[in-house]
């Protein structure tokens, strides 16, 4: 049954299936059941199309007297119900998205021994103060953080509001009709991670700040503040163990830190808890993805050994962020060997409030002035090149994938037909022995020898070589499959304070709030400038390591083809 309603905010539709409402425009509303937070219904001008549940109150008939709409009773129970249709959507997303609660693990995952009993470093008891999981983005990032005024206020009793001024809380500018609009868009990363909350000043500050990062003006721009403590970690010895008599299994690495000197002993499991506290918590960081898992075969050496080598680029890569490795759940992960104090640890790194939206809260940005459309320029132009590398990674890794394959099928079966066939030449000479050289003979049969034992070189070479390739083409993937929702969310903050802007010049937003919004995208704008520089500084220190690593193997490996050929020829010279 068609109802009446009232649309509380502007929306402006962005395709064809949608329609755009004006704040206080009266709608007709088909059905209040929403589909993925969105209703469907006709706007005062006929239009007939889809709009954001959340940006519309439905109004009911009564039969207790005219109903006062402007009442602060049904103001304050129609935000309530916009919160909770807010927060319903974002789930609704993550199930539209195929991100149900059980995708906290590494994207694209099979669940291995996820079945094991955590007993061993967990009893089981954790409680996490967070929203329900499953809606990470589609970089991994988390889930809009709805931990501003509204939402669970029973769970913030640490947070204090900022003065007036400074923020921007909704239902207050609800009340002054000055609210600016919300993209409630359940695939835009830009609210799911929080920032369009951080943005309009629904963010409030806590009482105290314990952890910050120093965000500093270096000769390309922002950069991140060096570590004052920088470390290495060594990944290695992977062991298989058993627990429960030999019931379970599972492969332990060795942890060295260089700051703390004893080794500490993790699973893959651990790797994987410690990848999903960072994407809770580091928004606008490009965290690098951990190896694949895999369903089978995880104890084959060759697993093993491919897992290791990507755990330590893994760690080198983090170990080197000055902003990540800095993370106080990062260094319990390094360092802890007590199981009691490991639970603690494990239940403060999940109880951390610094997550999400409230992690920008933790930069110290610089006092320079940056142009914002000189910084809109910039990333314009990191998003260009981040795409073509992207391509060009995957271009070479597909092709040092196809060469691997070469080396191991193709080039082994040819040179190996190469040798049977000099040996088939040696063995018919020998059929007539009166008119038949043995030197000769001989010499056949060794370069037939040599062919097959080169082909067996070219098989094995991979390991030396095009193995390491790919495993840094695998992690720089990862690394660029981030930027596009980092990026996003950059270009929302822009759009914000043009949007900002634009409502303060037609005195539909107070100019203070306009500055409030423009402060709060600087902040946004250095910690993406500053991420982006740290990933050109990494990518041409590891580029330029692989191409000299790959072309020192490729000179051995052909230089030990070669003296295996000269052998073989000296062995004519005197026939």
């Amino acid at each position: 049954m068609a109802l009446k309603g009232r649309a509380l905010y502007d929306f402006h539709s962005e395709n064809k299936e949608e329609i755009s409402i004006q704040q206080n425009e009266d709608l007709v509303i088909f059905s209040e059941v929403s589909l993925d937070g969105w209703l469907q219904g006709q706007n005062s001008h006929g239009e007939t199309g889809l709009f954001p549940a959340s940006y519309v109150e439905i109004l009911r008939p009564t039969t207790a007297g005219p109903k006062d709409t402007h009442s602060s009773g049904s103001l304050s129970d129609s935000l309530g119900t916009q919160v909770s249709l807010y927060a319903s959507s974002n789930v609704a997303c993550a199930v539209r998205s195929g991100q149900g609660s059980s995708s906290l693990s590494h994207q694209g995952s099979f669940e291995e021994d996820d079945d094991d009993d955590w007993d061993d470093w967990d009893d089981g008891s954790t409680v996490v103060d967070e929203p329900q999981a499953g809606a990470l983005g589609t970089n991994g990032h988390p889930p809009l953080n709805l931990s501003y005024p509204g939402a669970y206020p029973s769970q913030h009793m640490a947070f204090r509001p900022k003065p007036p001024l400074e923020r921007q809380d909704s239902l207050a500018l609800a009340k002054r009709g000055s609210v600016m609009g919300r993209n409630l868009n359940r695939f835009s990363c830009f609210v799911r991670s929080g920032v369009e909350a951080f943005i309009l000043g629904d963010v409030p500050m806590m009482t105290k700040v314990i952890e910050t990062y120093a965000i500093e003006m270096g000769p390309l721009g922002p950069q991140w503040k060096a570590s004052p403590h920088p470390f290495a970690c060594t990944v290695e010895d992977p062991t298989k163990q058993t627990k429960f008599k030999g019931i379970k299994s599972y492969i332990s690495y060795k942890l060295t830190p260089s700051h703390v000197g004893s080794p500490v002993y993790r699973r893959y499991k651990h790797f994987d808890w410690l990848y999903n506290r960072l994407l809770h918590k580091f928004t606008v960081i490009s965290v690098p993805h951990l190896p694949e898992k895999q369903a089978t075969g995880r104890f084959e050496e060759d697993f093993i050994e491919k897992r290791k080598r990507r755990l330590i680029l893994w760690m080198d890569h983090m170990t080197s962020h000055p902003v990540l490795s800095q993370y106080e759940g990062f260094q319990h992960f390094l360092s802890c060997l007590d199981n009691r104090q490991w639970k603690m640890g494990k239940r403060r790194a999940e109880r951390d409030e610094m997550v999400g939206a409230s992690f920008l809260l933790t930069f110290q940005i610089p006092t320079e002035h940056q142009d914002l459309q000189d910084v809109e320029d910039r990333v314009d132009t990191f998003k260009a090149f981040s795409k073509k590398m992207d391509d060009s990674v995957l271009q070479l890794s597909t092709v040092a994938s196809e060469l691997v394959r070469k080396h191991v099928g193709g080039f082994r079966k040819e040179f190996q037909k190469l040798g049977s066939a000099f040996l088939a030449i040696s063995h018919s000479f020998r059929m007539d022995p009166p008119f038949g050289s043995e030197a000769l003979n001989s010499a056949i049969s060794h370069t037939g020898r040599t062919y097959e034992a080169v082909g067996e070189m070219f098989a094995e070479q991979p390991k030396n070589d095009l193995f390491q390739m790919l495993d840094m083409l695998s992690l720089y993937q990862g690394l660029l499959s981030n930027f596009p929702d980092i990026i996003h969310l950059q270009k929302g903050a822009f759009s914000k304070v043009k949007e900002s802007q634009r409502m303060s010049d037609e005195g539909r937003l107070a100019q203070e709030e306009t500055d409030g919004v423009r402060r709060r995208c600087r902040v946004v704008g250095f910690a993406l400038q500053a991420e982006m520089n740290h990933f050109h500084q990494r990518r041409e220190l590891d580029f330029k390591h692989m191409m000299q690593d790959f072309l020192r193997q490729q000179i051995i490996f052909y230089q030990r083809v070669g003296q295996q050929l000269e052998r073989t020829l000296r062995m004519y010279d005197h026939l």
